[in-house]
């Protein structure tokens, strides 16, 4: 964007110039990090704003590990409210008189949160800032305290990357070569393998669709690939394959979405995904009106660590008794191999020698215990405990499909033995499964899944 360019070259001419006014010098030292920020909340000039907000991020970014970790408590120790300030306003707070909530509200807001909001004046201030909060979730395990600090950019972040500012942009195999290469090192749900895989996942039979913020035109925030088939694909492999032969876009019936990345981890716990899906469903719909389906291949990623607990007991509403229930009609089969008479025993002693594994065997027992993983197994506060279930659910989703053994690489096997999920999009039912889901916590399922659960699964005691 040649207009970003030139406003971030004037920006750094005028924080040049404030620098000067301020008497910055490149040799003063970097431990004044915390007085510089007092400054800058309470500065008045624009271009000296603008000077010593660079300043701030730049002398972050050169601090080691763990002066950063120091920087970063700081703000949580230094650059919260004053609680004295907040009962005062408590006390005086009248519901009639509106100005006392003003003045309570002004009282509540930690100060760091107008130092985030001046250091987003600088030059770059907003990636690095997102970049700032990268860091911070990487202490946030070892120094809970951050916490609040980590409220406070979220909060902004969240006002800065809303939809209205977001914009839509289809990615092919002539968008600028840095926003390739991003796409390459982005791509965590199925990495890329160089340059002819991204040429393949970016054919005429391909559609990729980024969102992107303008002060960030480079970087691709969200996005999502997109196959276009003539069937709802039950494996992986032919998807992303480099050497896949091409097909007549004009002649798919169905729209598969089988890879959604969320690229940069300081916008974490803000979410794109729902307005990207929506945006590019109408998109596709309006530019291939034969499309009749639009559904995704999805990975399961705590699948592997729930069945284990699973077979293990540990599930306190799904005891092994409920569980060999469920795969009563499996029973002899897997005890026959497995050499357990309880299916669970059998199905763990057969998981643990996966160089030998009988997929016939295993892929009706594994399905089954993949929809009581997605329907049964919740979160300790409620939902889902399948995150990308959660996600596609939540938007209106139909569960369609599980498939066995539809992810035979490495991460699939590890996370999930290799099982993934067909999610349906129906643009009738969206609205109507959407709220069914958040309202009731009712899942949608297909005929053939609700026929499996009814039969299988419900009542199982």
């Amino acid at each position: 964007m040649p207009g970003v360019k030139w406003l971030e070259r004037l920006m750094n001419t005028v924080a040049d110039r404030g620098r000067e006014l301020l008497g910055l010098r490149e040799d003063e030292s970097r431990d004044g990090l915390p007085d510089l920020c007092r400054r800058l909340i309470a500065g008045r000039g624009e271009a000296s704003n603008i000077a010593l907000a660079r300043e701030i991020l730049q002398r972050f970014e050169m601090l080691d590990e763990q002066d950063k970790t120091g920087f970063l408590i700081t703000l949580a120790e230094e650059f919260g409210p004053d609680a004295g300030r907040i009962s005062d306003a408590v006390a005086a707070f009248r519901n009639d008189q509106p100005a006392t909530l003003v003045r309570l509200l002004e009282a509540v807001e930690p100060p760091r949160q107008e130092l985030f909001r001046r250091l987003n004046m600088a030059p770059l201030g907003t990636a690095s800032l997102v970049a700032m909060r990268a860091q911070l979730l990487d202490r946030l395990g070892d120094h809970p305290l951050l916490s609040a600090v980590d409220a406070d950019l979220r909060h902004l972040l969240a006002s800065w990357f809303n939809r209205g500012f977001l914009r839509l942009q289809r990615l092919d195999w002539h968008s600028p070569a840095v926003v390739l290469e991003r796409l390459m090192r982005y791509e965590s749900v199925h990495p890329i393998q160089g340059w002819d895989d991204l040429r393949r996942r970016l054919g005429v039979d391909r559609r990729c669709f980024g969102f992107f913020h303008p002060a960030l035109p480079d970087e691709p925030l969200i996005f999502v690939e997109v196959a276009l088939t003539r069937t709802i694909s039950a494996e992986i492999a032919p998807l992303i394959d480099p050497q896949a032969p091409t097909s007549d876009p004009d002649a798919a019936d169905t729209a598969m979405f089988y890879s959604i990345n969320n690229a940069l981890r300081g916008l974490r716990g803000i979410s794109f995904g729902n307005f990207l899906l929506k945006q590019v469903l109408s998109d596709l719909a309006t530019e291939l009106p034969q499309l009749r389906h639009f559904a995704t291949l999805s990975p399961m990623p705590r699948f592997a660590a729930g069945l284990q607990r699973l077979l293990n007991g540990e599930i306190e509403d799904w005891p092994t008794e409920r569980l060999d229930a469920v795969l009563a009609d499996h029973q002899a089969a897997l005890a026959q191999h497995g050499g357990e008479a309880s299916p669970c025993a059998a199905l763990r002693q057969l998981l643990s020698a996966p160089a030998t594994r009988d997929e016939p065997l295993l892929a009706e027992p594994l399905a089954r215990l993949a929809l009581v993983y997605l329907s049964e197994l919740k979160q300790p506060g409620g939902g889902c405990l399948d995150p990308v279930a959660a996600f596609h659910l939540a938007n209106g989703a139909t569960l369609e499909r599980i498939n066995a053994f539809a992810d035979r690489t490495l991460k699939g096997e590890a996370q999930s033995h290799g099982m993934m999920v067909n999610y349906r999009y129906d643009p009738d039912q969206v609205v109507a499964n959407h709220e069914a889901f958040v309202r009731a916590g009712r899942i949608v399922m297909s005929r053939a899944l609700q026929r499996e659960y009814d039969k299988h699964i419900a009542g199982k005691h």
